[in-house]
């Protein structure tokens, strides 16, 4: 079936009905300076061999395929269970999208309240839901259902939240009355100033953290809820890294109010930057102010139980101006990869798996602390992520690292925070062997 089935006929014949000679008079109006007056560079037409071997060479250059890998800032490598892709794969998972006749999408349903209970044990919470595109997006969303629950315009976001997240956020609540303000991190220890605390006030909405931090660093997340909570603010946690949660206090545990992240460590592979999936729960007296939707259980006349949209506040559920979100979509079949790999790996699952992460990242830091030159930039406990300051322009180290020693060893702090050219932050999974911690360790020293 072809694209356009107009013939040059009926082209014609549409041209003369609406008082035209040419195609080309329909963009009259567009200045001919921008207009682009030549062939577009790209090649004559291939044959289907002839595009797979042009798209095989071009993954060819894709210099971070097999290579030992210490890349986090927002997304992790780790190992997901066969059982993951199995399960994705079955066609009623593959092509089912939103239930919006909740009679017959009791599966669909099932597995998304699921969702939800696993997301409420890992953060410690009392409801979630499952609406969210990502992690970034997810903040963006608690910061305007903050600002619905205070009435309240100002926000307070932390330095040490993930530069995007904040770029998403303030996207967001552009066309609104908010007011942002940054709190600025401590420069020794890694995590929230003090000092910066003091721009709480009785017209805060909500302050805005993550923990593990941009930097790997574990804020005091129970100080910062007393801070909050004492200006009558909110408090919102972002976490990036969800295989913390299977190790330290749960957000909830820690006086959050919401708790946002990104799920993409459930499960979900290293892919181009997505699609991930967002996680938000928050305390239940807030739920009607949560936006995307809740799936509960319910009970027929005859005692037998369903499941049914519990809370829908999206825009295709009620009147636009009555919406908390425009979001269109639960992120099914991404949530479902989320339940999949948490029910599969288990409390104990989760909690090992963190583990290792801990264990293995407090090896690379103690290995590359010793390394003359080198240092661990910020002195606040860490989980899996860490900042390494080099005696020389990160950039420039990591590059060598890379082409060298053939390891990704991290990313450049001074994509996001400029005043800080010489650090680069790394993650240790338990995808990273000893083996490669000790080779990029060497690489590193190389590079001095």
């Amino acid at each position: 079936m072809r694209y356009i089935p107009n013939s040059p006929e009926e082209r014609t014949e549409m041209l003369e009905i609406v008082g035209l000679k040419s195609a080309d008079e329909l963009f009259r109006t567009i200045p001919s300076d921008v207009q682009l007056n030549r062939a577009l560079k790209i090649t004559d037409p291939l044959a289907e061999p002839e595009v797979i071997a042009e798209m095989e060479a071009m993954a060819a250059k894709n210099t971070g395929a097999g290579k030992p890998s210490f890349l986090g800032a927002g997304v992790y490598s780790h190992y997901s269970p066969t059982i993951v892709d199995h399960l994705l794969q079955r066609s009623e998972f593959f092509t089912s999208y939103t239930p919006y006749q909740p009679e017959v999408s009791q599966g669909t349903l099932q597995y998304i309240f699921e969702f939800q209970t696993l997301v409420c044990q890992m953060t410690g919470m009392d409801v979630a839901n499952a609406s969210m595109y990502d992690g970034s997006t997810a903040t963006a969303e608690a910061v305007l259902m903050a600002q619905r629950v205070t009435r309240r315009d100002k926000v307070l976001v932390a330095e040490t939240v993930h530069a995007e997240y904040e770029q998403v956020t303030k996207t967001y609540t552009q066309h609104g009355d908010s007011v942002f303000d940054t709190v600025e991190f401590d420069k020794s220890t890694g995590r929230v100033s003090e000092a910066e605390l003091a721009k709480l006030d009785d017209k805060t909405a909500c302050l805005v953290i993550q923990s593990p931090n941009f930097f790997g660093c574990i804020e005091d997340v129970e100080d910062l809820a007393e801070r909050a909570h004492a200006v009558g603010a909110l408090l919102i946690v972002v976490v990036t890294e969800s295989i913390a949660l299977g190790l330290l206090k749960t957000p909830g545990e820690c006086g959050a109010d919401i708790v946002v992240g990104e799920g993409q460590s459930f499960g979900i592979p290293m892919s181009f930057g997505g699609p991930h999936v967002g996680l938000f729960a928050c305390k239940e007296k807030y739920v009607r102010n949560m936006p995307g939707r809740l799936a509960g259980i319910a009970h027929d006349k005859n005692g037998n139980r369903g499941f049914v949209l519990t809370l829908a506040t999206r825009e295709q559920h009620i009147r636009r101006e009555k919406a908390t979100s425009n979001i269109c979509t639960n992120q099914g079949l991404i949530a479902l990869a989320a339940t999949i790999y948490m029910e599969a790996m288990g409390r104990q699952g989760l909690q090992e798996i963190a583990m290792q992460n801990a264990q293995k990242a407090a090896y690379a830091k103690k290995k590359i602390a010793a390394l003359e030159g080198y240092s661990i930039a910020f002195s606040a406990p860490t989980f899996n992520e860490f900042v390494v300051r080099c005696p020389n322009v990160a950039e420039s180290t990591l590059e060598r690292v890379r082409t060298e020693g053939g390891i990704i060893a991290g990313l450049a702090l001074s994509k996001y925070y400029l005043n800080n050219p010489n650090d680069f932050v790394m993650a240790v999974t338990e995808t990273n062997t000893k083996a490669q911690i000790d080779a990029l360790v060497e690489a590193l020293d190389k590079a001095r």
